[in-house]
Parts: C-alpha cells; structure tokens; sequence
C-alpha cells in the first residue's frame, strides 16, 4: 500500500526517506555521473510510496544539483563524484524549514537587490506587468480586501524584470511560505496595507525612471514599514 501523506512534516519524512533510498540504489549500483535511475514507476514501487513524492523528492535533488532529468530520457545522476554526492546528501537531509524570519531576512536581501537590477534591465513588457501588478494590489487594499498575494506578485513582476533567473526562481521558491505566514501571523493590517500602494507606486516609479539607486532606496523604505512586526513573531 502507498503512503499516504498528511501533513507537512510527514511529507517531508517521506522525501527524506526517498532520497536515503536513492543514495543508495546509486551507491549499491556504482551508479557514475551520466548513468540513468530507475524510473518514477519503479522507484515508487521499490519505496512503496506515491509517484508524486518520488518526484518532489527528484526535483530537491535536482534543485541541489545532484541528479538531471531529460525530457522523455529520464533521470541521471549528475556530474559529479559519489563522495560528494554522499557528503551533499548528508547536509541536505539535515537541512531544517526555514522560519519566518529567516524567509523575511531572505526575500529583503533579494529584493533590495532584484529592484536595483530591475531599474537598469527593465524592458517596456516587464512595465506592463508592473503595472497590472500594481493596479491589481491597489483595487484589492482599497476594496478591504487581503491583497496578500497581489503585494506578492508585485514583487515577484519586480524579480523577473531583473533579467537574473537565479534570483527569479529563489523568489519562486519562498513565495508559497510567504504567503502562509502571512495569512498565519496577520502580518499586513489594513494600515500597512494602506501604506503599501504609495511605496509600491514610489518603486514602480524609479524602476520605470531607471534610478536604480532609488529603486533600491524605496524598497529600503517599503520593507522597513510593511515589516517592522516580522521581527515579534
């Protein structure tokens, strides 16, 4: 019988579980760099858990830069050597969630420096997006409604007009926990929201001016009033 995922915790469980197993079948199997895993079907009767975690848990790895997936190939073991691919495995099982803070700490550093790329690499498309960005935030705030996801996909429009895909995707990557603390700690009252379009306008602005030191000076300013609570939880 497949495992049944119920919470957070125990999803987490399995994928560590799963990555334990693939480590390993590649070291049972002298896997080298270059050579290819069992498919998710196999894995996941092999496990005895669903094809969905077998994936998530391949996606980590892929994420860590241990294994590359080939569309309609399958999965390799990346290039790289088993010593280190043992040792990396190690740190990632022992990896914990990050708070909210640690998530806050991030996303400031990443978007002090996404609105400073975004000012100097923005393209007319990427204005647009601002914009409908910014227009949606504001039609939500002053309706009174929780405009939680629309402030983020502002900023998530500011990340990609950077031009850094690195820094896009890391974005992407903490969003969804974002999103969940928010809504969990009633971060943004209706005040700060309040405030958020002016900031979000005076942003829009210096990106839309390409002031790429004002863009990152506005941001300074947005953070420090939409947080100053982040640090209480």
């Amino acid at each position: 019988m497949k495992l049944e995922v119920l919470n957070k915790n125990e999803n987490q469980k399995v994928h560590n579980l799963i990555i334990i197993g693939i480590r390993d079948l590649i070291n049972f199997k002298n896997l080298e760099p270059g050579d290819k895993l069992p498919s998710e079907r196999m894995l996941s009767e092999k496990f005895e858990v669903s094809r969905s975690n077998v994936r998530e848990a391949i996606q980590k790895l892929e994420f860590y830069g241990l294994l590359k997936s080939r569309p309609q190939s399958g999965t390799f073991v990346a290039n790289i050597g088993v010593t280190a691919l043992n040792g990396m495995i190690e740190d990632i099982l022992r990896l914990d969630e990050p708070d909210f803070k640690s998530l806050v700490e991030t996303r400031i550093l990443l978007e002090l420096k996404t609105s400073r790329l975004a000012a100097i690499r923005r393209t007319e498309e990427d204005l647009v997006q601002l914009e409908e960005a910014l227009q949606a935030y504001k039609t939500k705030v002053l309706n009174g409604d929780d405009a939680v996801q629309e402030d983020l996909l502002f900023h998530l429009a500011i990340a990609k007009a950077s031009g850094n895909s690195t820094m896009n995707t890391f974005m992407l990557i903490i969003t969804p926990e974002i999103i969940t603390n928010f809504e969990k700690y009633h971060v943004c009252d209706k005040g700060l929201a309040q405030e958020g379009i002016a900031e979000h306008e005076e942003i829009y602005d210096a990106i839309l001016k390409q002031d790429p030191q004002l863009a990152k000076e506005k941001m300074k300013v947005h953070f420090k009033t939409l947080y100053q609570y982040c640090y209480n939880v």
